[in-house]
């Protein structure tokens, strides 16, 4: 009984805001638009929250101490990769498509990093995970989404928009 009242409590606390636990968080959400050839705009909304990766906080270390340029993370890349995410992952799975580079803005507040990255795709294909990168080809992986498919066709697109909202504790 106690055994579960303690995780109850554990999990409780991870879902409170920073600032009543005294940790500083990291929340991530992407959120998609699949732009058809025709014109026609599919809003999909929310599609992932999810994976900060351990080279990506990494990276953030570095730049602290001048080794890493920060706001290289603006390359939206895509796959059609199935595996879950997880803080090892490197890379995608089976990443598709020419990245795009994304804006870099403030969100709805100034501890909101947003990306707004537009992928445009030539084949039939379903896509399934997101990725963004530090560079248009290779790079660092900050973040890896898995969703459920997006199907597109030769001449359609999505618009990727990813927020990195930073919540300060202590």
């Amino acid at each position: 009984m106690w055994k579960k009242i303690k995780l109850f409590l554990t999990r409780m606390l991870r879902l409170m805001p920073s600032s009543t636990n005294g940790q500083l968080t990291f929340k991530t959400k992407l959120f998609a638009k699949h732009i058809k050839a025709n014109g026609e705009v599919v809003d999909k909304g929310l599609i992932s929250e999810r994976v900060v990766t351990t080279v990506g906080v990494n990276a953030l270390v570095d730049a602290f101490q001048n080794l890493f340029v920060l706001n290289n993370f603006r390359y939206h890349g895509s796959g059609t990769g199935t595996t879950a995410e997880a803080v090892g992952d490197t890379a995608l799975v089976t990443e598709v498509a020419t990245r795009a580079t994304g804006s870099q803005i403030e969100g709805a507040s100034a501890n909101i990093y947003r990306t707004v990255g537009t992928i445009s795709y030539t084949a039939a294909l379903a896509i399934t995970e997101h990725g963004i990168f530090s560079a248009a080809t290779a790079g660092t992986l900050w973040d890896r989404s898995v969703f459920s498919a997006i199907n597109v066709a030769n001449g359609d697109s999505i618009q990727f928009t990813y927020d990195l909202t930073c919540n300060a504790g202590g």
